[in-house]
Order: C-alpha cells, then sequence, then structure tokens
C-alpha cells in the first residue's frame, strides 16, 4: 500500500478544494464486505492530476464528471484522476469494502454472549479508505454526509444526530467542515441511554450484553460528562461546535477512546463487569475529560499535518487532568499522572526511538512515520510541558491564547507556529523561545539539589543535567512530632520557588537544614530528580510519612528511575515497598508501585535466582495490604492486592480453595474478572487443564471469558499448548486483536523459560512476516504483547539488534522492537549492576 507523504499532501491540498462528500453505507450485504457508494465533490484551483484513496474488496465503478473511469486504474490505495480541468469537479464510486476484525476501518464484532453483531468505525490516519474512497488527509476538511442501511432492529449512530426512515435507512445530519479521519458510523443492536444537556441530545451506548452494567454506571458517566462540559464552556469562549454528543463503548478497540466529534468511541472494558477500584474509575473519568478536550482542539481546530499530533494529544492530555479535578470528586488527578503516566513518557524519552515532542516536519514525511509517534512523549511528556507552560505563563494567559487559537482557526487547520503566535499574542514572555527549549528537544533533564550548612543555616542550589529551563518548587520537611504507629512522619517546614537554571544563586535559609529537601516538589514540571544523599536516607525511611502524596508521588518516580539507572537495587525498591505501602493512604501510589513491582523487578530486573526471593517480598506485601483492609474500609486497596497476591503466587493450594468456594477469604467475592486470572495462573503454575478452562468458559461466555480462556490455554506449560498458541498467533491469521493480545499474553511467562526457549529465535521472522500480512494494529501487538520480554539474556538481545536490519520489516514493528531491545539491554544493565 502507498502511504500518503507530506509533500504529496501539501501538494494536493494546493490543488483541491473539497466541499462535499455523500456517503451511502449498506451493512446488509453479508459478513465479509458491506457497500460503499461515495460522491465527493470538489473544485480543481487549475488544471492538473491528483488522486483519490480507497481500499476496496472490488472496486465496482467510478465516473468523473458523468463520465465512466477503468476501475482496472485502481493501484494499491490510489486511483489516479488525471487531466483535471480548473473549476467544479464530481467524482462517483461504487465499491464493496471489507470489514476488519483488527479494529481498523469497519471493524465486525458478533458477541459470544447472545450472537449479536455490532459495526463500528476507526478511520484514524488513513483508514478511511477501508470505508468510502476520499482524499484522505486533515487538511482537506469538508461537509460529510451519510446514509445507512443497517439491519432490522440496528440503531445507527453517526457524528451528527441519526434519523430512521423505513427499510433500515437511516440519515445522518450533515457535519460541519471535519477532516477525514474524524468521520464515525457505529451500527447494532445497541442498549442506549439518553438525555439532554445544555440544549443538546447526549447518549450512552453499549452492546446489549453490558446492558446491566452499563445502567449501573450511567448516573456516574453523565455526571463526570456534564460537569466536564460545563468546566469547558467556562474555560473556552467558543461553544461545543457540534449538535449532539454520543458516547459509545465498542468491543475490540485498539485505542483507549476516539475523539470522533458528536460521536466518541471508547473500548468497552470501561463499563465494568467485575469490581474495580476508585483509581480505575477516575481512570475512565479522565479518558472521558479527554477526549471531549479534542472536540475543540482537534476537531474544531485540526493539524495540518501529522508531525503535529502532538498538539492534539499533549492538549487533551492536560487538559483532561486538569479539568478533572477541578471540576469533579477526582481532586488527586495528577498524582495517579505523575506516579503511572509520566513514567510512561519518561521511558519513552530515554530510548533511541525518542523523538522531540514537536517533531521537525522533515522527520514525518509520511504517514507511516506519523503513526510511531502516538507514544509517552506525545502524550506524557507534552502534558507535563503544557503543565510547566501553564506553571510559567499563568492559566489566565494561557486560555487567553488558547482562546485566540480557536476563533482564528475554527473549523480549519492550524500547525504548532499559528498556536506558539497565538499564545504568545496574550503574553510578554517569550513563548517562541520556550517552545524551542521545551518542544524541539529530545531527552529528560535530571535535577539534583546541591546542600550547603554552616553557621546555623542552609542552602540549596539546583544542578541541571539538560538543556530546559524549569519553574520548580523545592520543599522542605522536618521530622514531625508525632507517636502514630509506624514510619516517621515528616512535615512541611518551608516551600519555595525557584527557576533552573536562571535565578539559581543560592538563597540562604536561617536555622538546620531540613531533613528532606525535595526538588520539583508538586511535580509541576517533567524531569528526573535525584536527592541528596541525606535527604535520600530519610525518604527510605519516612517516604509513606511525608504529609503530601504528590510528593510521595516524586519520591516513588525517583526510586523508580534510580532502579531503572541501575543506581539503587531492585530488592530496595521492593523492601520500600513493603515497608511503607501498608502505611500509604493514596490507592494511586500503591498501584502504581506495585505495578512496576511486579512487571519489571520481579519479571525483569531480578535473575531467576533472585526471583523467588522478589516474589516472596512482594507476597508478604500483598498480604499485609490484605490484613489492613481487614475492617472493609478499603475495599480498592483490598482488591489490589487480592490481584497482586495472585499474580505472584508460586503455590496453587490457596488459589485453588479460592476458586472453589467463589471468595478470597474475607472478600472479595470471585467475580469473572478475578476467576480468570486465578485460573490463568493455576494455568502458569500446571495445576489447572484444558477441562478447567471449559468449564470457566461455560460459565462465563462473553467476549471477555473468550479472551480470558485464550490467555489461559496459551499459558498452560505442555508443549502442545505452546504449538497451538504459536501456530494461532503466527499462522492462522484468524484472531481478532484482542484475541490475538490475549494469546500472546498468556504464551510467554517467566516460570516457563526452558520451555520457550525455543520460540525466543523463531519469533523474529515470524513477527516481521505476521505485520507484513496483517497490518499495524497486529504488528503492534506482536510487538508489544508477542514479543519475547522475559527472555532476559545477551542472546535474546544479539537476535533483536539483528532483526532490527531487516529491510522488510514494516515501520510499526520496527518501532516496537526498537523499544523492546532497548528495555531488554536496560533490564540486562540493571541485572550486571547489582
Amino acid at each position: 500500500m502507498s502511504v500518503l507523504t507530506r509533500n504529496e499532501a501539501q501538494t494536493r491540498a494546493q490543488f483541491l478544494d473539497v466541499q462535499r462528500y455523500t456517503i451511502d453505507l449498506d451493512l446488509t450485504t453479508g459478513e465479509d464486505t458491506f457497500d460503499s457508494r461515495t460522491v465527493i465533490q470538489f473544485t480543481a484551483r487549475a488544471a492538473g492530476n491528483t488522486f483519490v484513496e480507497l481500499k476496496p474488496a472490488t472496486l465496482r465503478s467510478i465516473s468523473l464528471d458523468g463520465h465512466p473511469l477503468d476501475p482496472a486504474d485502481l493501484t494499491e490505495n490510489r486511483f489516479p484522476l488525471t487531466a483535471l480541468t480548473a473549476g467544479p469537479h464530481e467524482l462517483r464510486i461504487d465499491a464493496a469494502m471489507h470489514y476488519s476484525r483488527t479494529g481498523e476501518g469497519m471493524h465486525r464484532f458478533t458477541d459470544p454472549a447472545d450472537d449479536e453483531t455490532y459495526v463500528y468505525t476507526q478511520l484514524f490516519m488513513e483508514d478511511v479508505q477501508r470505508v468510502f474512497a476520499a482524499f484522505d488527509q486533515p487538511d482537506l476538511k469538508s461537509v460529510f454526509a451519510l446514509t445507512v442501511t443497517a439491519p432490522e432492529g440496528w440503531t445507527v449512530l453517526g457524528n451528527g444526530i441519526a434519523t430512521h426512515h423505513t427499510d433500515g435507512r437511516w440519515t445522518i445530519a450533515d457535519t460541519p467542515l471535519l477532516s477525514t479521519y474524524l468521520v464515525a458510523v457505529a451500527a447494532g443492536p445497541w442498549h442506549s441511554l439518553t438525555t439532554e444537556h445544555a440544549g443538546l441530545p447526549f447518549g450512552l451506548h453499549c452492546r446489549r450484553s453490558l446492558a446491566p452494567h452499563l445502567d449501573a454506571d450511567a448516573d456516574e458517566i453523565l455526571d463526570i460528562t456534564r460537569a466536564c462540559f460545563d468546566r469547558y464552556h467556562e474555560k473556552f469562549d467558543e461553544p461545543y461546535p457540534f449538535d449532539s454528543y454520543d458516547q459509545a463503548f465498542v468491543p475490540e478497540f485498539n485505542a483507549g477512546a476516539m475523539e470522533n466529534p458528536g460521536l466518541v468511541t471508547f473500548r468497552d472494558e470501561f463499563i465494568y463487569r467485575s469490581a474495580v477500584t476508585d483509581t480505575e474509575r477516575q481512570t475512565r473519568a479522565m479518558v472521558i475529560a479527554h477526549e471531549m478536550a479534542h472536540m475543540w482542539f482537534g476537531d474544531l481546530v485540526t493539524l495540518a499535518w501529522w508531525d503535529d499530533i502532538w498538539l492534539n494529544e499533549s492538549f487533551a492530555e492536560y487538559m483532561g487532568y486538569q479539568t478533572l479535578t477541578e471540576a469533579t470528586r477526582f481532586t488527586d488527578t495528577w498524582i495517579d499522572f505523575g506516579v503511572a503516566r509520566k513514567g510512561w513518557g519518561y521511558d519513552a524519552d530515554q530510548r533511541p526511538s525518542t523523538h522531540p515532542v514537536a517533531p521537525d516536519p522533515a522527520a514525518v514525511p509520511d504517514t507511516a512515520s506519523a503513526m510511531l509517534n502516538f507514544d509517552g512523549i506525545s502524550y506524557a511528556k507534552g502534558a507535563s510541558a503544557l503543565r510547566q507552560l501553564v506553571t510559567w505563563l499563568g492559566e489566565k494567559d494561557f486560555l487567553t491564547g488558547i482562546n485566540t487559537h480557536f476563533a482564528r482557526h475554527r473549523f480549519a487547520n492550524a500547525t504548532l507556529a499559528d498556536f506558539i503566535d497565538n499564545l504568545a499574542s496574550a503574553t510578554d514572555r517569550d513563548v517562541h523561545a520556550w517552545a524551542e527549549q521545551w518542544l524541539r528537544t529530545t531527552g529528560v533533564d535530571t535535577l539534583t539539589p546541591q546542600v550547603s550548612e554552616s553557621d546555623g543555616a542552609w542552602s540549596v542550589t539546583i544542578d541541571r543535567s539538560g538543556s530546559r529551563p524549569h519553574r520548580i518548587a523545592v520543599g522542605a520537611y522536618d521530622l514531625a512530632l508525632d507517636t502514630q504507629p509506624g514510619p516517621d512522619r515528616l512535615t512541611l517546614r518551608d516551600r519555595f520557588e525557584l527557576d533552573v537554571p536562571h535565578g539559581n544563586t543560592a538563597k540562604i535559609h536561617p536555622g538546620r537544614r531540613p531533613v528532606l529537601i525535595v526538588p520539583n516538589d508538586n511535580d509541576l514540571t517533567y524531569a528526573k530528580v535525584r536527592l541528596d544523599p541525606e535527604s535520600w536516607n530519610t525518604a527510605l525511611h519516612t517516604l509513606s510519612g511525608i504529609p503530601d502524596a504528590l510528593t510521595r508521588a516524586v519520591i516513588w518516580n525517583t526510586a523508580r528511575d534510580m532502579v531503572r539507572d541501575g543506581e539503587l537495587p531492585p530488592t530496595t525498591y521492593l523492601q520500600a515497598a513493603r515497608t511503607h505501602l501498608p502505611h500509604e493512604t493514596d490507592l494511586a501510589l500503591v498501584q502504581g508501585v506495585l505495578a512496576f513491582a511486579d512487571t519489571q523487578i520481579t519479571r525483569r530486573y531480578t535473575t531467576p535466582d533472585q526471583r523467588p526471593t522478589a516474589l516472596a517480598t512482594l507476597t508478604d506485601l500483598c498480604r499485609d495490604l490484605i490484613r489492613r483492609t481487614e475492617d472493609g474500609t478499603n475495599p480498592g486497596l483490598r482488591l489490589t492486592a487480592v490481584r497482586h497476591l495472585i499474580d505472584a503466587a508460586t503455590h496453587p493450594d490457596a488459589l485453588l480453595d479460592w476458586l472453589t468456594d467463589g471468595s478470597v477469604p474475607g472478600g472479595p467475592e470471585l467475580d469473572p474478572e478475578l476467576r480468570w486470572r486465578i485460573l490463568t495462573r493455576l494455568c502458569v503454575l500446571g495445576a489447572a487443564d484444558e477441562p478447567a478452562i471449559a468449564a470457566e468458559l461455560a460459565r462465563d461466555p462473553s467476549a471477555t471469558g473468550q479472551e480470558g480462556a485464550a490467555r489461559c490455554r496459551a499459558a498452560l506449560p505442555t508443549p502442545e499448548a505452546k504449538a497451538a498458541a504459536w501456530h494461532a498467533l503466527f499462522n492462522d491469521d484468524t484472531l481478532s486483536n484482542y484475541l490475538f493480545t490475549a494469546t500472546a499474553q498468556g504464551f510467554w511467562q517467566p516460570e516457563q523459560a526452558d520451555l520457550l526457549h525455543t520460540y525466543v529465535p523463531r519469533y523474529y521472522p515470524e513477527a516481521t512476516a505476521l505485520a507484513a500480512r496483517r497490518g499495524p494494529a497486529i504488528a503492534e501487538a506482536a510487538g508489544n504483547s508477542a514479543f519475547p520480554r522475559y527472555a532476559i539474556d545477551t542472546d535474546n538481545l544479539h537476535l533483536g539488534e539483528q532483526a532490527l536490519d531487516d529491510p522488510t520489516l514494516t515501520p510499526a514493528l520496527h518501532r516496537k522492537l526498537t523499544d523492546q531491545i532497548d528495555d531488554l539491554r536496560r533490564a540486562l544493565a540493571v541485572r550486571n549492576a547489582h
């Protein structure tokens, strides 16, 4: 398939003006394909040639201004339009298009719980061509008019209000000017809840089999939606620009959500079938706030080319967390951002594949390269940079600049230069210089305090390794006079702001030095932090006694970074977790620390000889947390501890008892998520078999149950089970995106290294071939979940390094392997450092 280059897009944007798409989709033609008829009305500004994109199963006919063209002229995904005259034209295309099983284009899903079928579009980047013919680039905005024919009993949703006619026909209200990738359709026998807010229809939609679970959470979801909607209208001068606001929770969705105007699609795991923690509810709320922010930044004002994708995602990420904090009961969202999301950015920024938040346009020459930038840099680092900008600029000036941006570019496209110019118009500060230092550079700065004490006074300066300016808070803490049990508690003596490196002259503070000095207190900048020796010693002994959870998050991130950089033994991190998490009051911190301890320390950073001791420490910690929650006052903490206790189990007896009893002693009762989690672990340990998996699947035949069964079967420690799973992953090509991921998650297990070692060298050539056959979504899954991440040895490293030289690697898989191999190299370095 030909990818669109930036130069081609610029040429076509100068050549064409696209006024209208009239699209007729027929979803009643069978299980494999649907019909797509498109009329495009456009104007050529001069005589010349161009092309239109589509990826049909069959191109039946195509005509230009009433004259038939030869369908055989379609080459890959491009149909040439030659000898165009200056002036208006009408292009008509009639095609059959393939349904997708990989979450790209028009995805089709049949629910195993009730055999109902649902379809929805995901047209991001270049997948509109899988649904209808288009001049597929973001700066050729147009009006879209859609008609959909669907089976009786289905509901059709789109970017605008949908109207049902006879014979299964639905028309969707014409859109305002949109980019092609933002068009959306979702159809099926949805369970729908509708209401009205601010004079607009609001809707929630999910599969019928999930109806009771949506009903249980509908008030919470709608409350969050209304609160964010109202808060954005307080921040933004431009009113919500579309005629309705639907949120559809759809199956087998590749991303967290997609900001289609008027029809946001979410992965339907956000409709909780099983118990979740309040932090997980906060995450759902943040995604709701994030996607709503896109209605303005991304949909109303859209990037001109994909080098500015960070403008969409960084803004929505920042606004999502900030608005949730301001407008809802989730007032501590930046703690979760700091301990969970921010590490995603730090990790990405230290890999060979790092890139500036705002890359040079030359570094994003085509859509294939643009797709690689959906990472922790465009999201977490970009949001951190904007948070630092607001700290430096002030929120009032920041919002003034944003509103100028919306006013100048509404229903049009804008670039980084436009964004910076609009911010600069609201302040006397040099925003252009700030952008060059923050948005055009790569890597993570490190801030380290240098503390001096003499003659009854102390001072601190901040050494900076890196190049960016930082506006930070420095926290100074003393031991508190406290008689509560557990680690010593601290109290804040002073918090003061510093500009680094400017204004970094040491200020003299009277009195003895504090026992703990924390740079980047309140986590307002994006930088790694190191503590001076006395402060670090204090932190190890008093971490849970620090009064502010955001400060604790900064120090836990410091410990995490030190482990990854080989400066702190993984066992020391585990022991700190064992000491402090039983006294931790913030659930997001507990979840973040346990996640790192589980997925990185016990599985990758400790050697096979060290792993039993590490698992024992983690198990003891989880038991401590369970004992702490015996009074029932903190079910989220108890659930978190139970999950990790299951995953760390080395003996099956207790898990078998829980599964038989249907409950953990003292609670919780086992819901489907916990039952599948236990069964997966039992399969890894060789304490469950195919009949047990089949029995559990009969108990839970849902889509999630199908994924659980696939995960369990792949986890069985037998040659036959591994061979079957491998064949399904790399040879069969029928697994959907979710079943592929579930199978891959079960396949690789650190306990099964001897059984799996022959598959490691097979992975690289077979993943390469798979990615070429099945496309970017499966390539992403193959490079992520299917990578042999627990083979931490030089043989795997060398195989991976050699694989990167293969010229047949697709860009998506090459990027994933680059990151995985760097993480493998880091894991080896951590092991060798201690």
